[in-house]
C-alpha cells in the first residue's frame, strides 16, 4: 500500500484530498498571526440578502433575524433533527476558529455554536484551592459534566430551548447566570473531549478532528491565557506539562481515530472547510420541510374542534364587525371598533382560565366565597406585527402581564414560514400563555408560533390562541397539530382564496391598522406571512 502524499491536506476516511501546501521551515512567529490580529468579525449572511447582514443591533445585544424555516411537519412534531456536528482536537488547536468559518461558509440561519468550555464541573472548596495552584486537571475527562452535555445536545437536536451555563475560568467557577440557545438547523459542538463519551458520540452526524502541530497549540495556549484568563507564563507551562499534554496523548488523540474527516492545519485548510461545508449543505437540503401546502389539503372538512371557542355573536358583536369588514370604513372607526372587539376578546378568553374557591372578607366583616386566579402567572405573547395591537387591551384586564413577541414572516421563494425574533420571558413555562394575532387564515404562523412556546417548555394544554378572526383551515390545522390548545376567536369564516387570504374577510389588518400602503400579492406581510 502506497504511503500518503507528503501534501498537508484533508484526510477523510483513510483517503486523503490535497490542501493548500505548507512551510515546515517558517517559524512559529510567523506561522501565528500577531495578538489581536486575524479575521473580522463574523457577519451572517442568507442566500436572500448578501449585501447587508440580516440582523437588529440594540443597545444590548445583536439579534440575528435571518429566518428559520419551519422545523417540524403539518402534525406539529418535528421530523427531522438538526443536523449535529462535532469538533474535536487538542486545547489551542483552532477548533473555535474552524466552528466559525464553517458557520460564515455555511451562510444558513439558525446555526448553534456549543463550547465544550461551558460545562466543566462545579468544583469543591478543595478543588478550587488545587486550581488555583495549577494543580487541578481540567484536561481530564472527569472534569466535564458529560450527562449534561448530553441532555443539552439532545434538547437542541430535538428544536428545544436550552440553558448553557457560563463558566468564568478566571475564578475556575460557573457564574450564576445562564445563556439561553435556541432554533438549531446547525449545531457545531467543539471541545477537547468532544469524543470521549460514546452517548455523546451516537448524537453526532459528522465528527471532525482538528489537527495542528503541538508547539503552535503551546504557544497558542500561552498567549490566550496570559492574556484572556489571567494567568502566568509560569503558571501556563506548569499545567501544560503537568496535564495538558499528557491528557492528549492519553485522551483526546486516540479518538481521531473516530472522527470522520481530519483536518491538518486548522483554520489554515481552507479545502478541507470547502468539503465539509458542501457535505452539510446536501444534509439540509434532505431536512427541507413543507407545511404550507401540507396544511392546505390535510385534515380539512371536519367539524370545528371542541377547543374552539367563538364569541358569542350578539347584535352588537355582529355589528363591529359589520364595521372593520367594510372597506369605507375609515382608520380611525377600524381601529376604535377593533379594540372594542380585542377587549370583549381577551375578557371572554380570561373565563377558561383556571379559578379556585377562595374566600375573603368584606368591609363589612363578613365572608364572600369567591374565585381566585388559580395559576402562577399570565404572559401574552403578540405574533408581529399586527398581533402587538392587542396587547394595550390585554395590560387593561390583567395587571403586570409579561409581554413577549415573536416575528413570523412568509419567504416569497419558498411560501413557507420564516421565524425571524423572538424575546419571551424568563421562566415562561410556568405561566399560562395568550398568544396573539389579528387574523389567521392557514394556520401556518400560528402553529410555528406555538411550536415556539412548546419548544420553551410551554405545556400545551396551558396556551391559548386568541385571534379576532379565522378560517376554518386555520382552526383545522391548529388544533389537529395541538389538540389541548384553546383556540379563542370572535368569528370564523369558511374559506381562503388562492392567496390564502380569508374569505368574506377582513382585508390586511395591519396595513388598515397603522395606516400603511398595502403591498403587492405574494408579498403581504399580515395574512400571508406574521397572521397566517
Amino acid at each position: 500500500m502506497s504511503s500518503p502524499p507528503a501534501y498537508p491536506g484533508i484526510r477523510i476516511s483513510g483517503c486523503w484530498a490535497l490542501g493548500a501546501e505548507g512551510s515546515s521551515a517558517e517559524s512559529l512567529d510567523r506561522l501565528l498571526p500577531p495578538v489581536g490580529a486575524g479575521r473580522s468579525p463574523r457577519k451572517r449572511t442568507t442566500s436572500q440578502c448578501k449585501s447587508e447582514p440580516p440582523l437588529l443591533r440594540t443597545s444590548k445585544r445583536t439579534i440575528y433575524t435571518a429566518g428559520r424555516p419551519p422545523w417540524y411537519n403539518e402534525h406539529g412534531t418535528q421530523s427531522k433533527e438538526a443536523f449535529a456536528i462535532g469538533l474535536g482536537g487538542g486545547s489551542a488547536s483552532g477548533k473555535t476558529t474552524v466552528a466559525r468559518m464553517i458557520i460564515e461558509a455555511l451562510d444558513v440561519p439558525w446555526v448553534v455554536l456549543l463550547s465544550m468550555d461551558s460545562f466543566y464541573k462545579v468544583l469543591t472548596k478543595q478543588q478550587q484551592e488545587q486550581a488555583a495552584h495549577n494543580n487541578f486537571n481540567f484536561d481530564h475527562p472527569d472534569a466535564f459534566d458529560f450527562d449534561l452535555i448530553v441532555s443539552t445536545l439532545k434538547k437542541l437536536k430535538q428544536g428545544k430551548s436550552v440553558k448553557v451555563p457560563i463558566y468564568d475560568f478566571t475564578t475556575h467557577s460557573r457564574k450564576k447566570d445562564w445563556k439561553t440557545l435556541y432554533g438549531a438547523n446547525v449545531i457545531i459542538f467543539e471541545g477537547i473531549m468532544a469524543f470521549a463519551d460514546k452517548t455523546l458520540l451516537e448524537l453526532l452526524d459528522m465528527k471532525i478532528f482538528v489537527d495542528t502541530d503541538s508547539d503552535i497549540r503551546l504557544v497558542r495556549r500561552l498567549r490566550r491565557d496570559i492574556s484572556e484568563r489571567g494567568r502566568d507564563i509560569e503558571g501556563v507551562i506548569k499545567q501544560y506539562n503537568k496535564f495538558v499534554k499528557p491528557a492528549f496523548d492519553q485522551y483526546i488523540q486516540p479518538t481521531m481515530r473516530v472522527a470522520d474527516i481530519v483536518v491538518p492545519r486548522g483554520s489554515g485548510n481552507t479545502v478541507a472547510i470547502d468539503l465539509i461545508v458542501q457535505h452539510v449543505h446536501s444534509q439540509l437540503e434532505e431536512r427541507e420541510l413543507s407545511v404550507r401546502a401540507a396544511l392546505a389539503s390535510a385534515h380539512q372538512c371536519h367539524p370545528l374542534p371542541r377547543t374552539l371557542s367563538v364569541l358569542k355573536s350578539t347584535p352588537q358583536v355582529r355589528g363591529m364587525h359589520t364595521i372593520i369588514r367594510d372597506k369605507e370604513t375609515s382608520r380611525d372607526e377600524f381601529i376604535f371598533y377593533s379594540k372594542r372587539l380585542m377587549r370583549l376578546l381577551i375578557e371572554h378568553a380570561l373565563s377558561f382560565l383556571p379559578f379556585q374557591d377562595c374566600v375573603v372578607q368584606t368591609p363589612q366583616g363578613q365572608d364572600y366565597a369567591g374565585k381566585c386566579y388559580a395559576g402562577k402567572q399570565i404572559t401574552g405573547v403578540s405574533i408581529l406585527r399586527a398581533g402587538e395591537t392587542m396587547e394595550p387591551a390585554l395590560r387593561a384586564v390583567c395587571k403586570d402581564v409579561r409581554i413577549g413577541t415573536i416575528l413570523i414572516q412568509t419567504n416569497q421563494l419558498t411560501g413557507e414560514p420564516e421565524l425571524h425574533y423572538l424575546r419571551l420571558p424568563k421562566d415562561i413555562s410556568d405561566d399560562h400563555v395568550i398568544l396573539m394575532d389579528c387574523t389567521v387564515s392557514t394556520g401556518a404562523a400560528a402553529m410555528m408560533a406555538v411550536r415556539v412556546l412548546l419548544d420553551h417548555d410551554v405545556p400545551e394544554d396551558k396556551i391559548f390562541l386568541l385571534s379576532l378572526l379565522m378560517a376554518e383551515m386555520g382552526v383545522h390545522s391548529v388544533a389537529y397539530a395541538f389538540p389541548r390548545v384553546r383556540i379563542i376567536t370572535t368569528a370564523v369564516d369558511k374559506r381562503v382564496n388562492d392567496l390564502f387570504r380569508i374569505i368574506p374577510g377582513i382585508g390586511n389588518f395591519g396595513d388598515r391598522y397603522f395606516g400603511t400602503d398595502a403591498v403587492p400579492d405574494g408579498s403581504d406581510e399580515e395574512e400571508v406571512a406574521s397572521t397566517s
